[in-house]
């Protein structure tokens, strides 16, 4: 690697101005340079946990060529991942003449704003909506504002005024829109395809130049921070003060955004957003659909990576129960060598991996149920939306002729120290008649699987029998019988 070009500066544009960073410190946020550095004190500090989304802001980064603008949670954005991208804030937004942005005119005339500290991250929020859905659904302009939390209940009025906002003004005459080409034009010039590097020892970080070099850097330094989405790295940083240098930036790299199907297996690069692999996850495993759209926030979703949620080893990730049902499978790479595992097998033990010094999560492969395959996941939180699980059950059935349990498997999350199959559970259906008796009967094997804790979330005895009624719900699902439903707040009467 010695004749790869190397900078030590991130460049990246702020609103219309171009800015280049050689003093950029692995943790700094792009709050706290937005705020402190730059006196850009419409991103407020609410949580500092990605969670209440009063520090949106806008980022517009190339994908496959093309400009795409996403709301994400500054407060646990870091600097080091913004290289080659234009960063929007509220005081960006104008309107005509000196006016109101129609965002701004419709959260105004609507009443959208009390107390006022949430507003610029609605209004945030709302203006990345507008301009991918000037006449949006009000399913599309609830799950816009999944991350955004009003403390006085002013709801309502932001929902009418999200209805109202091209009736101030047109989406494609925003500067946004007017000024697309241009700012495309600017991101290509700088994405000159060299690794980025800054600082030394406590305060060094780096963004390669693309996977190769990514491989390479993580064998040279097989104990630095790996940094995709930052979802769960931001809060190491903002509520538990840890180090994360060397950190490595790896959320711009092209090459883990891959997504391939072959043979029924799908293939998901590591870098793949929840955003970007939500619509083909609906399309290709329909069950996939609602829990990706439960994941976080949009803002969280936008930012957090399918290759992150395993590789981080969380026992209440989303993804790897429905993953690890499915029979999904995992490549690991070190420099140039790969393997792929199952993915059941690359959880441990709590906080520990199978993966090696300088190995990292390259992609995960998934299989496709086939016709007569019956496949759910179901999530049970707090509250519905934005909210981490308390557990979560993933189903995979496949009947014989006579009506007997041919193949099936279960895989929880928040019911063990990784997500882990239910391997007793499962053997007690094998080759039965899937019948209420047979499921019943089936749930006494729930305790040589799983010992649940009590936490905040959940008591152990709640996630034991949430856990027993979720295969029951299953049971329903797949016999005919009216199962209960969760109705959202658009699909009310």
């Amino acid at each position: 690697m010695g004749s790869r070009t190397v900078r030590h500066e991130i460049r990246f544009i702020l609103n219309g101005e171009y800015v280049a960073l050689a003093d950029v410190r692995p943790d700094e946020t792009l709050l706290d340079f937005l705020r402190l550095r730059r006196s850009l004190r419409g991103t407020k500090e609410g949580c500092a946990e990605g969670d209440c989304g009063a520090c949106t802001v806008l980022v517009g980064r190339l994908h496959g060529g093309r400009l795409v603008y996403e709301s994400v949670n500054a407060c646990i954005r870091f600097l080091g991942s913004l290289d080659a991208t234009h960063v929007v804030t509220v005081e960006h937004l104008k309107g005509a003449d000196g006016r109101l942005h129609p965002v701004q005119q419709a959260m105004v005339d609507f009443h959208g704003s009390q107390c006022g500290f949430c507003t610029p991250g609605f209004v945030m929020s709302l203006y990345a909506l507008w301009m991918r859905a000037p006449e949006p659904s009000d399913a599309e302009i609830e799950t816009a504002l999944q991350g955004n939390l009003c403390r006085c209940t002013g709801y309502e009025a932001i929902l009418r005024a999200a209805r109202a906002i091209s009736s101030y003004g047109k989406a494609g005459r925003d500067v946004l829109s007017v000024e697309r080409q241009a700012v495309t034009a600017r991101l290509q010039a700088l994405k000159d395809g060299a690794r980025v590097e800054i600082g030394i020892g406590a305060g060094r970080l780096v963004v390669p130049a693309d996977v190769d070099d990514l491989a390479a850097l993580l064998e040279a330094e097989p104990k630095a921070t790996v940094v995709a989405g930052s979802t769960d790295v931001g809060l190491w940083v903002t509520k538990h003060m840890r180090a994360i240098a060397p950190a490595v930036f790896i959320g711009g790299l092209d090459g883990l955004k891959g997504v391939s199907e072959r043979d029924g297996v799908l293939s998901i690069g590591a870098g793949v957003t929840y955003s970007e692999a939500s619509s083909l996850l609906a399309e290709k495993i329909p069950a996939l659909g609602p829990l990706v759209a439960r994941i976080g926030g949009e803002q969280v979703r936008n930012m957090g990576t399918i290759g992150g949620n395993i590789a981080n080893g969380s026992p209440i990730g989303d993804t790897p129960p429905p993953l690890i049902a499915l029979g999904a499978r995992l490549t690991l790479r070190k420099g140039t060598a790969r393997r792929t595992i199952p993915l059941e097998a690359f959880f441990i033990a709590y906080g520990k991996q199978d993966r090696r010094p300088g190995e990292f999560v390259e992609a995960v492969h998934v299989p496709l149920p086939v016709a007569d395959e019956i496949f759910a996941v179901h999530k049970v939180t707090k509250r519905r939306d934005e909210d981490i699980t308390a557990t979560l059950g993933a189903f995979l059935l496949k009947l014989s002729g006579d009506g007997t349990v041919e193949k099936i498997r279960i895989a929880y999350g928040g019911m063990a120290a990784t997500p882990k199959r239910a391997h007793a559970v499962e053997a007690a259906l094998l080759g039965k008649a899937w019948t209420e008796a047979a499921v019943r009967e089936a749930m006494d094997a729930y305790p040589q699987d799983y010992s649940p804790l009590t936490d905040m979330r959940a008591t152990a005895q709640y996630r034991a029998l949430a856990a027993r009624n979720l295969l029951m719900r299953f049971w329903l699902e797949t016999t005919g019988t009216k199962a209960p439903i969760t109705v959202k707040q658009h699909e009310a009467a």
